[in-house]
């Protein structure tokens, strides 16, 4: 899992809706995000498989990879990885699920023993946050650029900075070890298509 590294795209249902869900993922993955996290909390199952075909085949012709947010059975029908969060199934039977080669994420909020119990149970990398105020999960716990430096020596897994980063914030996660920063807002709030392929462009260029 040594490829994994540079800009997590993460999708936002009300910041993609209206159509703008494939054109602004294309400019992403046009800037160079190498992962993509689909993530939809709707019931709307025929949809939400629908728009993660659409993305597959996104990833595939930009060489990213696509992982769904807390689906394991979506990801298995689509034959990608899955994200899962702490309340959101067992990491261990997801693996069992997907096979030994899919990309399988896991949430540790603020704690290295979270990180631990995840490498155990089989994920491919671990993801740490929120790091700043973050408009998507504002109630977070807050994880601190100690606890960065303390996974990057501790886990030979690669490790994703997630929560309120920006262009600005961003450069700092990468230089005190984050393989990969994952980023909603700050990529996607945009007037257009083009300009979240600038930002993506300019996320990329921080792991040149």
């Amino acid at each position: 899992m040594k490829t994994l590294r540079g800009l997590y795209a993460i999708t936002d249902s009300q910041l993609l809706d209206g159509g703008r869900l494939l054109p602004y993922v294309e400019a992403a993955l046009r800037g160079g995000a190498k992962l993509l996290q689909y993530r939809d909390k709707s019931e709307d199952a025929a949809r939400r498989l629908r728009q993660a075909e659409a993305l597959r085949e996104l990833c595939l012709r930009h060489g990213a990879q696509l992982i769904i947010n807390d689906d394991a059975e979506l990801a298995a029908r689509l034959g990608v990885g899955v994200h899962l969060g702490q309340s959101d199934g067992s990491l261990a039977a997801a693996r069992a699920l997907l096979g030994r080669h899919a990309l399988l994420g896991a949430t540790c909020h603020a704690q290295l023993e979270l990180a631990e119990q995840a490498r155990q149970e089989g994920a491919s990398y671990i993801a740490f946050g929120r790091f700043f105020n973050s408009q998507t999960k504002p109630g977070a716990p807050a994880a601190t650029l100690e606890l960065l430096e303390q996974a990057r020596a501790r886990f030979r897994l690669p490790i994703v900075a997630i929560g309120g980063v920006t262009l600005d914030s961003a450069p700092e996660l990468v230089a005190r070890g984050a393989s990969m920063v994952a980023v909603i807002h700050a990529l996607f709030a945009a007037d257009s298509a083009a300009e979240v392929e600038r930002r993506a462009r300019a996320f990329s260029a921080l792991f040149d």
